[in-house]
């Protein structure tokens, strides 16, 4: 397995120098793609008109990997939302509060602003907002499940989720079904707040599901994203975090496994803009099957009034068979030299023969010792989800997914 990693301790703009990380890979061939910077991923500053930016062409830093004709008119403004588009649905626990507002509703837009077009055109387009509520000092003690099942159509949709202070909550949000979907989610952290989400993408394999996420996370909160990716055709999901108040805590977690044809897009970006604050990013990828498409890209960026910043970033890709392609680019901006620690690294490597063939010389079939390595390496992202029925479907569809594959390393 081929890794870039860098870890600077002290007054340093990462970006230029130590070693590359791995960028593009496919199987038989890993070619490094070059790291630009947070500022430049950009083409347009954040805004919530879609006016503001332009028609992308894909030779833009932030679409040069997304293959923007099978977007079905999500990115020109010619998608156009029909009726049958969405079904969600909310079940959450006694106390907490579910809502259906209008765009001027004041909780709208607090986490973040949509940074493309298509983010743009999301919050332009919507109806009705969901916005969910649990009060100050709330522990729930059942997950808030949100339930969204495409039904054939175009849709474009918008969530919040705010905490009040000390508040505890875990959200699984579930998305199912055949849909073209622009979406915005705001993650709203007061403080001392703690939040853990789990969004699952199992669309079916039509599906186009493109989305910003935004998370601000308040004094001494702790926020916790798990991100799992299995269906669709193109899904290109945006998590994004900030930090309202010194001592905040943010862990970004994602597991996707993608099949022939399939294009997956994680784009990450933390921005430290206090003092005092951490995050933690793990992503984890298998990919197997003739135009298999995955791409993680992970940017930080810790501005020079966040001193005592401790960030880590990583990416790492098992490849299952020939014919898919993987890029993976981390990058650090830091424009102080008071923190605690930064670092990133990203690996991307075959199938491990030799790890197949230590557990079938100990007398396990073949395909129950791919199925235990797979799972391995897995192992501690599925144990951050934290919800029993979640993590054991997860675990099936890794199984169902090594099903289509008729041998090692094929």
């Amino acid at each position: 397995m081929a890794e870039a990693q860098n870890s600077p301790k002290s007054s340093t703009s990462l970006g230029q120098g130590g070693p590359p990380p791995v960028g593009s890979t496919t199987a038989g061939s890993i070619a490094v793609a070059a790291e630009s910077t947070v500022v430049s991923r950009m083409s347009a500053p954040p805004s919530f008109d879609v006016a503001d930016f332009p028609v992308p062409h894909g030779r833009e830093e932030e679409w040069r990997f997304t293959p923007l004709e099978r977007l079905r008119g999500l990115h020109d403004g010619t998608a156009v939302a029909t009726g049958d588009g969405l079904k969600v649905d909310v079940q959450a626990p006694e106390g907490v509060t579910v809502e259906a507002v209008g765009r001027d509703d004041a909780r709208l837009g607090k986490a973040g602003t949509p940074v493309d077009r298509i983010a743009a055109q999301a919050y332009s387009a919507f109806e009705k907002a969901g916005v969910i509520t649990v009060p100050k000092e709330t522990v729930l003690t059942e997950p808030i499940r949100i339930a969204v099942h495409g039904e054939g159509g175009t849709a474009f949709a918008h969530q919040v989720i705010e905490l009040g202070a000390f508040a505890e909550a875990v959200v699984v949000i579930d998305h199912t079904g055949d849909a073209v979907l622009a979406a915005g989610v705001d993650y709203v952290l007061g403080d001392g707040a703690k939040l853990t989400v789990v969004s699952v993408q199992d669309w079916d394999d039509k599906a186009v599901h493109i989305a910003q996420h935004n998370a601000l996370v308040g004094r001494d909160a702790s926020f916790k994203s798990v991100v799992v990716t299995f269906g669709g055709d193109v899904v290109r999901l945006h998590p994004r975090v900030t930090y309202a108040g010194p001592g905040g805590e943010a862990e970004l977690f994602g597991l996707y496994f993608t099949d022939a044809g399939q294009h997956q897009e994680h784009r990450l970006l933390v921005t430290h803009n206090v003092p005092h604050c951490k995050s933690n990013v793990v992503y984890k990828g298998a990919l197997q099957g003739d135009g298999a498409h995955a791409v993680w890209i992970g940017d930080v960026l810790i501005e020079a009034a966040a001193e005592g910043t401790d960030t880590y970033e990583m990416n790492r890709n098992l490849v299952l068979t020939d014919g898919a392609r993987v890029d993976s680019v981390p990058n650090l901006e830091i424009e102080t030299g008071e923190i605690v620690g930064a670092g990133h690294a990203s690996a991307t490597g075959r199938f491990d023969d030799e790890q197949l063939f230590y557990l079938m010389a100990r007398g396990i079939p073949a395909e129950e010792a791919r199925r235990l390595v797979v799972r391995g390496f897995f192992a501690e992202l599925v144990q951050q989800i934290g919800v029993d029925d979640i993590e054991q479907r997860l675990l099936e569809k890794i199984d169902e997914e090594l099903e289509t594959v008729s041998g090692p390393g094929r």
